[in-house]
């Protein structure tokens, strides 16, 4: 019989930096990953300050440093005369050495925390190899998990404590008893490329058209591109061709007028179906849920990995000493999510004020804010007052609450 400490379910962010913290402190962790490899395109890519603080406390700041990546201070929405871009959130303002927003791939990033984990003899790790149930016993105990690899094989793996951290789709949200809630979006995503050119912008840039919504992540050599469209409207947008999205796109982002044609084929754009929901209850015994698969997020403000770090973080702080001793009882879990559950319902109602208060408006031909008089008064606030422009900047880089990983996982 195949047995562990904790299973972790999912090899993303969260997953992995759980790992690495348990594994650290002396706990026997088994991370379950169903793909072969981290290569995933169109993810987000973006560790902010909270993140790059804890590399340093784990002693992988020098080698996170040699990884190619693109650093962003500012935040720019359209909101000047003539829609001239204005800094909204200067994160560079901020005080502290990591005053930053770090663009590098998500498996670069995840091939670094899984090299440094594997260093623990305590750490494993199972690529192509998927959970496919939950084992169960007594009264409603979850005690591991049954796994099938990509080559069919199927066994059980047996843990004291299972973690899903296999995002949106997670094995856990099928269970009735943790109450999935979930709370309109009115849209879904494109993600694509395009070049990028000398002269352009920097950071982080958002553009508005009629009707249309757009964010910019400057990756260097390309930009990489969100064009927001109203929930469902997927194919009949794509039925309508390349030409009127990309006109819509260069109305929004004039001076991406010169390379509309990069854009071959819908094939180079992909749907992203934006869901924003929570598990009213992210345990059951033997069970706990972090990152996405307890809460998927919108990508407004662009910080859901980084939610899921801080959950991870948070996790294994409350659970190196009971899964240590042997024994995680429902006390444990529990104090995961109180501690986690007021960061992720104040940054989910942020994001539901946005998806209300502007991009519905927007997508659908309405002012933002409810008239143009309250949308100006909102620009000016955010434009001309040092301090209020930095509340959105120091939300980007820390969320609501910084966590601290146990001390006996610092290096």
């Amino acid at each position: 019989m195949e047995r562990t400490t904790c299973c972790v379910v999912g090899g993303g962010p969260a997953g992995m930096v759980l790992g690495l913290l348990l594994a650290r402190a002396g706990v026997e962790v088994t991370v379950l990953e169903k793909h072969g490899d981290f290569l995933r395109d169109f993810r987000g890519d973006t560790v902010h300050p909270s993140t790059l603080a804890l590399l340093e406390e784990l002693g992988l700041a020098e080698r996170f440093a040699r990884l190619p990546q693109r650093r962003v201070t500012t935040v720019q929405l359209p909101l000047g005369p003539d829609r001239s871009l204005v800094t909204v959130g200067d994160i560079g303002a901020l005080p502290g050495r990591y005053n930053y927003i770090a663009m590098v791939p998500q498996w670069d990033l995840l091939d670094l925390l899984a090299d440094e984990a594997r260093r623990e003899p305590s750490f494993s790790v199972r690529m192509s190899t998927e959970a496919t149930d939950f084992l169960v016993e007594g009264v409603g105990r979850v005690t591991g998990v049954r796994y099938r690899t990509s080559d069919g094989r199927t066994g059980e793996l047996r843990a004291t404590l299972t973690v899903a951290c296999d995002g949106r789709g997670s094995l856990a949200r099928s269970l009735p008893e943790l109450g999935l809630r979930r709370f309109t979006c009115p849209m879904d995503a494109w993600w694509f490329r395009l070049p990028r050119r000398e002269g352009d912008p920097h950071g982080l840039v958002g553009g508005v058209g009629d009707r249309f919504l757009t964010a910019m992540i400057d990756r260097g050599d390309y930009w990489q591109c969100a064009a927001l469209i109203l929930k469902g409207t997927d194919a009949e947008r794509r039925a309508a061709g390349l030409e009127p999205f990309m006109a819509d796109f260069t109305a929004a982002a004039p001076w991406f007028a010169d390379r509309v044609h990069a854009l071959r084929s819908w094939d180079e754009v992909k749907l992203l179906d934006v869901r924003l929901d929570r598990l009213r209850r992210w345990h059951r015994p033997g069970l706990l849920c972090i990152g996405d698969a307890a809460h998927a997020m919108s990508p407004v403000f662009g910080i859901g990995i980084n939610l899921a770090v801080e959950d991870a973080v948070a996790a294994a702080r409350y659970l190196v000493e009971p899964l240590l001793g042997g024994a995680v009882g429902l006390r444990d879990v529990r104090a995961v999510q109180r501690r986690r559950w007021p960061t992720t319902a104040l940054t989910q109602a942020l994001q539901r004020f946005a998806h209300a208060r502007v991009i519905e408006p927007v997508l659908t031909g309405r002012p933002p804010f409810g008239n143009p008089k309250r949308a100006k008064r909102m620009t000016e606030l955010l434009t001309t007052s040092r301090w209020l422009n930095r509340v959105p900047a120091y939300f980007l880089a820390y969320g609501a609450v910084r966590e601290r990983p146990p001390a006996a996982s610092v290096r």
